[in-house]
C-alpha cells in the first residue's frame, strides 16, 4: 500500500504529550522516541490541566510545535456511574484548556484522542465516523462521551474558523503496558487480567466476570494505537476525525477465555448477570484509516501475553 505524502514532519519539532503518564500517553511517548523530535512532558503535580490559566500559561511559555492530547479522567463502568460529575467536568476542562491554549500558543498541529463511547449505544455496526450524534449515548458512560464529543467539535471549530490544523482520532478499547489495574476503576482487559491472576494465586474454583458475556467488543493494543497516532499526525489533515481499531471483535465470554488461558488460570468462569452489559456491540469501521495506509500489527493473544507480563512486573504499583 502506498504511503500518503508527508503533511507534517515531526523531525526537529517540539512535541508535547498531554497525559504522558497514562496508558495511551506513555505509549505515544515510547513511539515518539523513534522520531527525531524533542518530547515535552509535565507532571500532573506541576501542571493541572483542568486549570485554564495554568494550562494556557504553560503552553505559551513552552510553545510546542505539536500536541498529542491524551490526558483525561478515565475509568470503567463502575467509575463512570459513581462519579459522573467528575468525568464530565474534568474531561471538558482538559479538552477546552489544552485545545484553546494550543491555538493561542500557535501550535502547528494538534491531535486529540477520543473514545469509541462517543457513538450512539445502538449505532449500526461497524460504527462509521458519520454515526456521531445520530442517536442516544450509552447511559453508563455518557458523561465521559459528551466531554470527548466536545473535544472533537472544538478541533473542528478551530479548523473551520481559524484554519487550525487540529484533528481527532477515536480509539477502540485499549489494553497493554501501563494499564490501570485498580479493582474498581479499571477497564475490561485490566480488570480480567487482575481477576484471573488473583484467582490463580488463590486456587479459586471460579472467577466472576461482570454481565452476561454476550456483548461484543473490539480490543486494540496501546502500542499499535500510538503508532497509528504518529502516522495520522504525519499524514492526515482534514475536518473529519478517524476511527482507530482492528476492525475485528469478540464476545466478552471469548475475550475472558483468552485472558484465562494467557494468565494460566484453570478454574471456571461465572457470569454475574446482575451487572450491566453496556452496549450490545462496539465495533469500529476503520476503512478510512486503512485506506490512508495504516493497520495494527499486534495479534490479540500476543498483545495480552505482553500485557500480563507487564502486570507481573509492576503489579504492586498498578493495583495500589
Amino acid at each position: 500500500m502506498t504511503t500518503p505524502p508527508l503533511l507534517f514532519d515531526l523531525k526537529g519539532k517540539r512535541v508535547y504529550v498531554a497525559g504522558h503518564n497514562g496508558m495511551a500517553g506513555s505509549a505515544i511517548v515510547r513511539r515518539l522516541e523513534r522520531e527525531d523530535c524533542e518530547i515535552l512532558t509535565v507532571a500532573r503535580q506541576t501542571l493541572d490541566l483542568t486549570d485554564q490559566a495554568a494550562t494556557e500559561g504553560w503552553l505559551a511559555e513552552h510553545r510546542p510545535d505539536a500536541v498529542f492530547l491524551a490526558a483525561g479522567h478515565v475509568g470503567g463502568i463502575h467509575a463512570n456511574e459513581t462519579y459522573p460529575a467528575d468525568f464530565i467536568v474534568d474531561n471538558m476542562a482538559i479538552g477546552l484548556n489544552v485545545i484553546r491554549g494550543a491555538f493561542k500558543a500557535g501550535v502547528g498541529k494538534l491531535l486529540a484522542l477520543g473514545s469509541s463511547c462517543i457513538y450512539p449505544r445502538l449505532a449500526p455496526q461497524p460504527m462509521t465516523e458519520e454515526a456521531l450524534l445520530t442517536g442516544p449515548l450509552e447511559p453508563t458512560n455518557e458523561w465521559y462521551a459528551i466531554a470527548k464529543i466536545a473535544a472533537i467539535k472544538l478541533c473542528q471549530a478551530y479548523r473551520r474558523q481559524h484554519g487550525a490544523d487540529f484533528i481527532s482520532v477515536m480509539p477502540t478499547n485499549l489494553y497493554g503496558p501501563g494499564d490501570n489495574y485498580h479493582p474498581d476503576h479499571s477497564h475490561v482487559p485490566a480488570a480480567l487480567i487482575r481477576r484471573f491472576h488473583e484467582g490463580k494465586l488463590a486456587n479459586a474454583p471460579s472467577v466472576t466476570v461482570w454481565g452476561t458475556g454476550k456483548p461484543r467488543r473490539e480490543f486494540l493494543n496501546v502500542d499499535d494505537l500510538a503508532d497509528g497516532c504518529i502516522y495520522v499526525m504525519k499524514h492526515y489533515s482534514d475536518y473529519g476525525f478517524l476511527n482507530v481499531g482492528t476492525g475485528e471483535d469478540v464476545t466478552i465470554a471469548e475475550f475472558a477465555g483468552i485472558v484465562r488461558e494467557v494468565v494460566g488460570y484453570r478454574g471456571r468462569i461465572e457470569f454475574d448477570t446482575s451487572r450491566p452489559d453496556g452496549p450490545p456491540r462496539k465495533l469500529l469501521d476503520v476503512s478510512k484509516l486503512k485506506a490512508l495506509g495504516w493497520a495494527p500489527k499486534t495479534a490479540l493473544r500476543d498483545g495480552l501475553a505482553a500485557a500480563y507480563a507487564d502486570f507481573l512486573q509492576g503489579a504492586g504499583r498498578s493495583v495500589a
